[in-house]
């Protein structure tokens, strides 16, 4: 709206904007991009104010604005690193690879407050997970079972003679609620022989063990847990990703230009064959390509062969004509 404004002071304040923002951009890619950022610099800066400093590598290191940095959305994306994180980990336990798309991934969280960040960048974890919802766990329960281990080592030395009636007292105790007391740093209260003591996280070990139909990572009070059960339609679009990958690869091994449009031929078992019928459109997207033929690649073609999941494929492409 600047550059069509009628207004003279509007086009130099755009200018002005826009000439700030490209000597500080010159500057924030000195260290990685030396020789192009003194470039942009001398051809900004110097070129006009030959009092200006010599390089940019000799200017100033542009200061940041502290009232620009929202520490709420920080700490936001510190918890989805985190929770991506134990979904990845889960994932592997699984032995479920990351093109393969799962049906679920739930949380249980350290604290209440941490609700509305999951719930704002559902859309940013599916993503990064490739799942298709993402949810809150009713209870950590509802995806794992817990398992209390008191740790001899620590309480035996701590405790002596009393271990026995202190670890039986440990083992009794609710696995679930001992379990979320301990992961979230609070000690574990328990009663033997009419006394009370005070358990320290430290002293037990906590396991999750996934139930039937996920896969779960913890650490602390987070918990991760996937749906790992696969329907129909999941392995189908796990199959058309993963021959989506060797398409991918292909073009770039065919030396083709990013923008280039393909033509794409294939030959495929049954299985795989009929999961890039149904996802037919969205590989055709993914490639660039204008045209997809389930027949011989021609002579002239780019090929590769592979398997994978039990099914095979020859995939071949050429340059679309223009």
């Amino acid at each position: 709206r600047f550059w069509k404004s009628d207004s003279d002071s509007d086009k130099q304040a755009a200018y002005a904007t826009l000439y700030t923002a490209l000597v500080t951009l010159s500057k924030l890619l000195a260290p990685a991009m030396p020789f192009l950022a003194d470039e942009m610099y001398q051809n900004l800066v110097r070129s006009f104010d030959p009092s200006a400093a010599e390089s940019v590598h000799l200017s100033t290191w542009p200061v940041a604005d502290a009232a620009l940095i929202d520490e709420k959305l920080n700490r936001d994306m510190e918890l989805v690193m985190r929770l991506a994180s134990l979904g990845h980990a889960a994932r592997s336990k699984a032995n479920r690879k990351v093109r393969q798309p799962l049906a679920e991934a739930a949380f249980a969280l350290g604290r209440s407050d941490e609700r509305h960040a999951v719930e704002t960048y559902a859309d940013l974890i599916a993503d990064e997970l490739n799942v298709k919802k993402v949810r809150l766990l009713d209870a950590s329960s509802e995806a794992a079972t817990f398992v209390l281990k008191p740790l001899p080592k620590q309480l035996g030395q701590k405790y002596g003679n009393k271990f026995p009636a202190i670890q039986k007292a440990i083992l009794a105790a609710n696995p679930e609620a001992a379990a979320q007391t301990l992961t979230s740093g609070k000690p574990l209260e328990v009663t033997a022989n009419g006394e009370t003591f005070q358990i320290l996280p430290e002293e037990v070990e906590v396991k999750a063990q996934a139930k039937t139909g996920f896969a779960v990572a913890e650490e602390g009070a987070y918990v991760a847990a996937l749906v790992t059960d696969l329907t129909p339609e999941l392995v189908s679009e796990g199959l058309a990703r993963e021959f989506l990958r060797r398409a991918q690869d292909l073009r770039k091994t065919a030396d083709l230009d990013v923008a280039d449009r393909i033509e794409l031929f294939v030959e495929a078992s049954a299985g795989l064959k009929s999961a890039i019928e149904e996802h037919a459109d969205y590989v055709k997207a993914e490639t660039l390509a204008v045209s997809l033929t389930f027949a011989p690649p021609p002579a002239t073609a780019s090929v590769v062969e592979d398997e994978f999941e039990g099914e095979r494929v020859k995939v071949g492409l050429t340059k679309a004509e223009k």
